[in-house]
């Protein structure tokens, strides 16, 4: 088979990271075959660097010539926000199938039109939509899901999900950051999604959200920290804390089990090093010898999740986090908000088209002072 052909749309620091992490992939010898073939970027002195670096020689400033000249059969989104929607949907119309950078969209409804548009005429084959949530894919995050999914731990109970970084009003002063029309929202959409999509992974579907977001200490329209409780269908509850304002930055997550307690701490990503696992009286054995036996050895990262996706395109399959999975995550950043902004807990089902935060994540408020 020809190699896949991949493109990268923007090349700011995270298309960096992306076309790094194809290139450690492909030089591994992966299960598939790929070659960076184009990038874009509105940028023509940084597209023309970009191109450069990493010997591309399809070097596009319009979408349209990107599609057509490029031929791409995969196309990485790696642009601010709220074009991950146009530029999405441009590419599966097109034929080709998307990755694109978190936040996917910059509401449900955006993303439901992404998902909508998959496979052609309404087919089931590609082209796709899938979302990077790259920590999915270390071994220690799916040890725990196949432990979790298999009984081995017992019922989940209590969960902890922190993303507590620093981020200094500098950051918020880029033109996009911080804002309800370009980014979505704050640290609950562009920072905290990475960890809670991590819990959702592991504790599954969630039928209800409590939550405050506030602005304790920078100039943005957006939140500057937000907390939730939330509860799942399987039982367990889970605190949530997403935060730019600590200083001392830590990514968080704390599952209890009935069987015992497993625990990662790390900031921007994980080895199976920054795991730690607690049996409870009675399981010592048993819980260790299964962690000790479940996968091991990768590091969580864009690399670990390109090889599944290259994997699942090359043989003709859907690639990981398509929009089922991702679209749990997206729906509690929304129910954070709109939790935050009525002062109650809402569900999911309260998030349905039609609905304020459906359309938009802070339901068409300007400010999070009203109310």
């Amino acid at each position: 088979m020809a190699p896949l052909r991949v493109a990268i749309v923007g090349t700011g620091n995270i298309a960096r990271a992306h076309a790094k992490a194809l290139a450690a992939v492909t030089s591994a010898g992966g299960p598939a075959e790929a070659a960076l073939v184009a990038v874009m970027d509105v940028d023509e002195s940084q597209l023309s660097s970009f191109g450069a670096e990493f010997g591309v020689r399809g070097t596009y400033r319009h979408l349209t010539d990107l599609l057509s000249q490029g031929r791409p059969d995969l196309v990485h989104i790696c642009t601010p926000p709220a074009t991950h929607y146009p530029l999405g949907l441009g590419c599966l119309r097109a034929g080709a199938s998307v990755l694109v950078e978190k936040p996917p969209t910059i509401s449900l409804r955006e993303f439901d039109g992404l998902a909508a548009a998959q496979g052609g005429s309404g087919g089931d084959g590609p082209p796709w939509f899938a979302t990077v949530f790259q920590h999915r894919f270390g071994s220690g995050q799916r040890r725990l899901r196949a432990l979790a999914a298999s009984g081995a731990l017992g019922r989940p109970l209590v969960a902890i999900c922190h993303t507590t970084w620093f981020r200094d009003q500098a950051y918020f002063d880029v033109p996009w950051r911080g804002r309800w029309d370009t980014e979505g929202g704050g640290p609950t959409m562009g920072h905290g999604i990475h960890q809670m999509d991590m819990l959702l992974d592991v504790l599954g579907d969630w039928t209800e959200v409590s939550a405050v977001a506030r602005t304790q200490a920078r100039t943005t329209p957006t939140e500057d920290v937000s907390l939730a409780h939330v509860t799942f269908a399987n039982g367990a509850v889970a605190s949530v804390v997403n935060s730019v304002l600590s200083p001392r930055e830590e990514s968080y997550l704390r599952f209890d089990f009935e069987r015992g307690t497993v625990e990662v701490t790390h900031l921007y990503g994980y080895g199976d090093d920054d795991w730690r696992v607690t049996p409870a009286p009675g399981y010592h054995d048993e819980v260790l010898t299964a962690w000790k036996d479940a996968e091991n050895g990768t590091r969580s990262g864009h690399a670990a999740q390109f090889a599944h996706v290259l994997a699942a395109l090359g043989a003709g399959r859907r690639p990981p986090v398509g929009p089922a999975a991702a679209r749990r995550t997206m729906a509690l950043v929304a129910g954070i908000y709109a939790s935050a902004f009525t002062g109650r807990p809402v569900t999911p089902e309260e998030l349905a088209p039609g609905t304020p935060f459906y359309g938009q994540m802070n339901g068409a408020r300007a400010r999070l002072g009203d109310g």
